[in-house]
């Protein structure tokens, strides 16, 4: 402690006087020593003493936290969907590891508001402006660590090649891991569910029948429009209607009947409603086949 002529000792009434040591060094020089030490230290180029350095603290994982990938969500649309992505994939985890464990997830959550006003117009909506968002939350996955990235909606695999373009990281796609699906049950013609976008747009029929050799059925037209409705008014809002339940159900043995093997609920909302039980050939639910990819390549299990 620096100390002044002015300042006074304090000396028992016993105690030997001793007279108070002198300064070697003025008053004023010993401030601007100490202003100038503390100048160094704020603005980094002096470290105080005890403060440790980021390198000297050690980052403790868990030999589990070493080996699996942080997956990506892009979420949102709808966060119903989104949710149950999550809960399976936690589950999936946890079914490898053991209780307690989870997943490594980071998730970018789309605001579905107007997003959803645009989507559910199909092919008169603004695609450029929806691809841009995609984009966007794909770039801050990146940003954030995500090993690979799973977008939680079948329609918005649409946007894949302007995504693809924008990130280094893989994409798992819902409609190859579908597709691979099918053909194990050794299905060659498949009746097609989603939003009005991916049962009358050829992006998500094109892949299935170019890669995977299938035919794809299709409702006609007017139940285009209910299928979506119910997508957009009821489930993407966490609401369950057993009228729509019996409208989905008509509309699936209509597909039958024209000769589908299997239904592919291509809408990640669908399989709240429809489950297999419900139908008389295999359901292919999306949403679970899609977050057991995305847990399969987190745990080393599968590339890509």
């Amino acid at each position: 402690m620096i100390r002044s002529d002015h300042c006074k000792q304090y000396s028992h009434p016993l105690a030997r006087h001793t007279p108070p040591a002198r300064s070697l060094l003025p008053l004023s020089v010993h401030v601007l020593l100490l202003a100038l030490v503390l100048t160094l230290v704020v603005s980094g180029c002096v470290a105080p003493a005890s403060a440790p350095s980021p390198q000297d603290t050690p980052v403790i994982l868990h030999p589990q936290d070493q080996k699996m990938k942080t997956i990506g969500m892009i979420g949102g649309i709808s966060w119903v969907s989104s949710a149950e992505y999550y809960r399976m994939m936690n589950h999936m985890v946890q079914d490898e590891y053991g209780e307690q464990n989870s997943a490594h997830i980071l998730l970018y959550s789309i605001e579905f508001g107007e997003f959803s006003k645009q989507e559910r117009l199909a092919d008169e909506g603004d695609w450029e402006g929806l691809t841009m968002i995609m984009v966007d939350a794909a770039e801050r996955l990146e940003r954030g660590g995500a090993d690979c990235i799973i977008i939680c909606s079948n329609t918005m695999h649409s946007t894949i090649p302007a995504i693809e373009a924008a990130v280094d990281i893989p994409i798992i796609s819902i409609i190859d891991e579908t597709g691979k699906r099918v053909r194990e049950k050794n299905i060659t013609t498949v009746g097609l569910l989603g939003t009005k976008k991916t049962m009358s747009a050829e992006f998500y029929k094109e892949e299935l029948r170019e890669e995977f050799g299938l035919v794809v059925l299709v409702p006609d037209m007017a139940d285009q429009e209910i299928v979506n409705n119910v997508i957009f008014d009821e489930l993407c809002v966490d609401y369950i209607n057993p009228a729509s339940k019996e409208e989905y159900k008509r509309i699936i043995s209509n597909l039958i009947d024209e000769g589908a093997e299997g239904i592919i609920l291509g809408c990640t909302e669908i399989p709240l409603l429809i489950r297999q039980e419900d139908v008389d050939v295999p359901i292919f639910d999306t949403t679970r086949i899609h977050a057991e990819a995305a847990v399969r390549y987190a745990l080393n299990h599968t590339p890509a």
